[in-house]
């Protein structure tokens, strides 16, 4: 009878032993894997535990640079092949500025950081968590973060989701689509970008709905500026440049429509300011303004049922890589469009960026009506909570 007892005690026990030790084997959402095979076996479309993956990575890799943000600077912003700079993309999906100063605190804490590139934007420019993945037990503290990491990282592989996955994976019948971002030092592949839109009916069927997602944006709150200013003020001796995402024109737009115009341009001269109070205190900190109306930005969008691609992006709220591009070369010396993208905010230009922010609008909507008429739509389902 005891021995029964005892094997009946100690069945449960070992199988979930046994799932654990499956599940970590496979790691099938990459929690804790750098430059293995894992990494690079191509995978579903939309990545799970993607800041699990991400903090391992750095803590592991342990980049001098990193680039922080949302999903936008994720896809948009490569990292550099090859050359003496070890730089990491450690933006997150639906990341908050809050979410971004907490990675950047792990970072800090796990490799000898030298440089941050941040992109911001104002609908995400507050403290709340946006990214519920970022767990704080995910975050480094001290020198034992990979010992506890190892203790999470098991306890995580007791799930059903993990364990799925994994027979999904051993069995050959997982999706295999696209690269995870570790296989791109952080950079979400645009192959996966690729097949979500195709799979929504293309570009013209989402246009609407990433414009009003991006209206829905909390952001920016009162408090997220000061923690920005304490957050560079602390860490002064890094190397900072920080941008204002180049979100399409019918975002921009749709602030204004919904009324939140002023709030926006505050924001901007804001981080004018908060940029030259930086700098006189002794900290190189660079701060370059994307957004609004120019070449880049007022590309012509797909109508509704046409599955045509943008050139410069994937839908209104992500640019591709090529717009990239030309924002880590503004951000490395390189000069600014005659449009003024790329502009460094400062407060001696920064009454007349404005200005000639709310110029370009009034032409840009004039020489667009279709998008402005679909802007006008959105910011009235927006006005009626829809």
């Amino acid at each position: 009878m005891k021995t029964y007892l005892a094997i009946a005690a100690g069945f449960p026990s070992l199988l979930v032993a046994g799932v654990a030790g499956i599940n970590y084997a496979v790691d099938p959402f990459l929690i804790h894997q750098w430059e293995s095979p894992q990494v690079q076996r191509l995978r579903q479309p939309v990545e799970r535990l993607n800041a699990w993956g991400k903090t391992y990575a750095i803590a592991v890799y342990r980049p001098d640079t990193i680039y922080l943000g949302n999903s936008r600077t994720e896809l948009g912003l490569a990292v550099p092949a090859g050359g003496p700079a070890r730089v990491f993309n450690a933006a997150l999906s639906g990341a908050t500025l809050g979410d971004a100063i907490r990675m950047l605190g792990h970072a800090r804490q796990a490799a000898p950081l030298r440089g941050v590139i941040w992109g911001l934007d104002a609908p995400s420019f507050t403290l709340s968590q946006g990214n519920s993945e970022l767990e704080p037990g995910l975050l480094a503290r001290d020198e034992h973060y990979l010992a506890r990491r190892a203790l999470l990282d098991l306890q995580r592989a007791v799930s059903m989701d993990m364990t799925a996955e994994s027979l999904a994976i051993l069995r050959g019948r997982a999706e295999s689509v696209c690269h995870a971002s570790l296989a791109r030092y952080g950079q979400r592949d645009g192959a996966c970008m690729r097949h979500r839109i195709a799979g929504w009916g293309g570009t013209g069927a989402v246009v609407g709905a990433r414009t009003r997602e991006f209206l829905r944006g909390e952001g920016p709150s009162d408090r997220a500026l000061p923690a920005l200013g304490d957050t560079i003020r602390g860490a002064c001796g890094l190397q900072w440049r920080l941008y204002v995402n180049p979100t399409h024109a019918m975002t921009i737009d749709a602030l204004y429509r919904a009324g939140k115009g002023a709030r926006y341009e505050a924001w901007l001269e804001g981080l004018a300011g908060m940029g030259q109070q930086l700098r006189t205190a002794g900290c190189d900190v660079r701060i370059y303004d994307f957004s609004g109306f120019n070449s880049v930005t007022s590309e012509a969008v797909p109508r509704a049922g046409d599955r045509s691609d943008m050139r410069n992006y994937w839908e209104t709220s992500h640019y591709r890589e090529s717009v990239g591009d030309a924002i880590l070369a503004r951000l490395a010396g390189g000069p600014a469009g005659d449009d003024g993208f790329g502009s460094e905010l400062l407060p001696e230009t920064i009454s007349a960026r404005i200005a000639g922010l709310r110029t370009a609008r009034a032409a840009y909507v004039a020489a667009q009506p279709y998008e402005a008429g679909e802007v006008e739509r959105i910011a009235r389902l927006h006005a009626a909570g829809r």
